[in-house]
This record gives structure tokens, sequence and C-alpha cells, in this order.
């Protein structure tokens, strides 16, 4: 029974599986989306999230504590610079795991992992649909029309429409017979 065990080793020892999330999430800093599969994408988001977390208060304990994460300077660095600006109104929830086709070679289930605010095609998405508003109006009636004028105008309107509508049917089977 699995009771309480709330970590998935991914069938890897535990200096394994802390070295290997360390490597992706510095992977995922990097290059904003990885591809992985969908088991190691769901461990990595909580052991990202909170990294991403801590870098929204930019002093050097903080820095030291997701170095000691990391073990990356670089990827520290680009994390404290440009991801903690764009993430620094979210409350949470930084990274977005989409599944894609299982692989070829053993049928595993992939997934692509990235960090929400750096995907232009989800955000001009969402930018679009909140611009466009859906406005009707109803047809606005002359109200100095009186009835009987416009039982006229609605009489007149089809007879010049079933004129014009009447020739052209028959000149395109004249066309068709020659």
């Amino acid at each position: 029974m699995r009771h309480g065990k709330k970590v998935n080793h991914l069938g890897r020892t535990d200096s394994h599986r802390k070295a290997m999330l360390a490597n992706m999430a510095s992977s995922l800093i990097k290059h904003k989306r990885i591809s992985t599969t969908l088991a190691k994408a769901k461990a990595l988001r909580t052991y990202v999230e909170p990294i991403i977390t801590k870098s929204k208060n930019d002093t050097t304990h903080s820095r030291r504590v997701v170095f000691s994460y990391l073990q990356d300077k670089e990827t520290v660095t680009e994390l404290f610079r440009d991801v903690a600006a764009k993430v620094a109104n979210r409350p949470g929830g930084y990274t977005r795991i989409i599944k894609l086709n299982n692989r070829l070679g053993d049928n595993a289930e992939m997934a692509l992992i990235e960090l929400v605010d750096y995907n232009e095609v989800y955000g001009k998405e969402a930018a679009a649909a909140e611009k466009k508003t859906t406005r009707r109006s109803r047809s606005k009636v002359k109200k100095t029309d009186t009835p009987a004028e416009k039982a006229e105008e609605v009489k007149e309107a089809p007879a010049v429409t079933e004129a014009s509508d009447e020739s052209a049917p028959e000149a395109s089977t004249e066309a068709k017979a020659e």
C-alpha cells in the first residue's frame, strides 16, 4: 500500500532523482519548454514551482537556496533576472503540461512542460478573446413610416428582384444548351 507516500520515485535512487530533476529544471528555465514523459513532467512541476516562487524575492539568501537546488549559476541568474520579472504578478501556476502523442519506441506517455508566461500562442488567443466582444443591435425601424407604406415597399422590392432573377437563369440555361 502507498498510503501517505506522495513522491513519485520514477524508478531511480534518491540522488539520481534529485540530479535529474535539477537538470530538467535548469533546462526548463533556459529553454522555457521541454518535452519529457508525463510522469517526469508532473514530478518536475512540483520541483520547479517552489523554486520560481523563491525567485520572486531577490535576496542573497533566496539565491543561495535556489542554487542549492539547481547547481547552475547561469540558470540561477536567468531565473532571477528574466523569469522572476515575468511571473512577479502571478500567484502560482507557473508551468503548463500539455500531453503529446505516445513515444514510438516504448509507447510512453509524452508531455510538453512549459513556463506559462513565455508561450506566445496562448497569450495571443487569450488577448484576442478578451478584446473581441459581440455586440448586436436590433434593426432600427423608422417611426415615421406607417404600416401601409411598409407593405407597399415589401411588395415592390420582391417584384424587382424576381424580374432580375428570372432573366439570369434563362441566360445560363441558354449558354448550357449551346
